[in-house]
């Protein structure tokens, strides 16, 4: 991977490459359609009255389309190279599905206080089978450098996601305050990816439009991540782990898909 791209998302948390997984579009296809006409006890359709907003995750070991996307295609090594990582290691699949005429949006928010992961080495990939123009997600660049994290809130009401007291940054608006921020979007066509941080700030629009917007997005975590424990249920749950803070993730569960030679 070019030096180039590899710092602007050290410095960013972020970027966009184009056209990496065109050829796995019709497979990602077949396995969000499956996921939706069978899916998992964690879906949620997070509480819209208009439209429809459907999330699921850990559906990677029953959907073939997304086992042999995961294993056979480049994403491992693209995970590596952009975390500096000697191996990828899989963490979950995420589907996300906003059906046209949807205006809820998702709330700014990091992924990594959902998880019980600590490290630097974390990358997700946000890969959508329909084409995006301002229906997509926004970062603010740079956000996965700040000290503290922010409050993790509940997709469905915005209320608070752990009980437990805990010091967390208040939840951002960029939009009422675009002078102390730079936002990350962009328009993308089916195929190409947006790679980020699990600290990186991020939101989603509504989608407004007569279309579709299916993504399916892909959670890695490299060589210096552990488990830690968090003040409350983490999403995904895992129930049963058994893991304690400081130890690897356990490679039954969560496979080291790529190692670098």
């Amino acid at each position: 991977m070019d030096a180039k791209i590899i710092d602007s998302f050290e410095k960013q948390g972020a970027i966009l490459l184009k056209g990496v997984f065109k050829e796995w579009v019709n497979k990602i296809i077949s396995g969000i359609e499956r996921n939706l006409v069978k899916p998992s006890k964690y879906a949620n359709e997070n509480n819209v009255k208009e439209g429809r907003f459907f999330d699921d995750y850990c559906n990677w070991t029953r959907i073939k389309d997304f086992k042999d996307f995961i294993e056979n295609s480049e994403a491992a090594k693209i995970a590596a190279e952009i975390m500096k990582s000697t191996t990828a290691q899989f963490f979950h699949d995420h589907v996300l599905v906003k059906e046209g005429g949807t205006s809820k949006e998702t709330p700014w928010h990091q992924d990594a206080p959902y998880y019980f992961v600590n490290g630097s080495k974390t990358v997700s990939m946000w890969i959508p089978v329909d084409p995006i123009i301002d229906t997509g997600l926004r970062f603010i660049s740079g956000s996965h450098k700040w000290e503290k994290m922010v409050r993790p809130v509940s997709w469905s009401d915005d209320s608070d996601f752990y009980k437990k007291d805990q010091e967390w940054l208040p939840v951002p608006n960029p939009d009422l305050d675009p002078q102390n921020y730079h936002i990350l979007e962009w328009s993308m066509e089916p195929g190409d990816v947006v790679l980020f941080d699990f600290r990186a700030v991020h939101g989603a629009r509504g989608n407004k439009k007569n279309i579709r917007r299916r993504a399916l997005s892909l959670r890695w975590v490299g060589d210096d991540v552990t488990y830690i424990e968090r003040p409350g249920r983490t999403s995904p749950p895992f129930p049963g782990h058994g893991m304690e803070t400081g130890q690897k993730l356990r490679e039954d569960w969560f496979p080291i898909v790529y190692t670098k030679s």
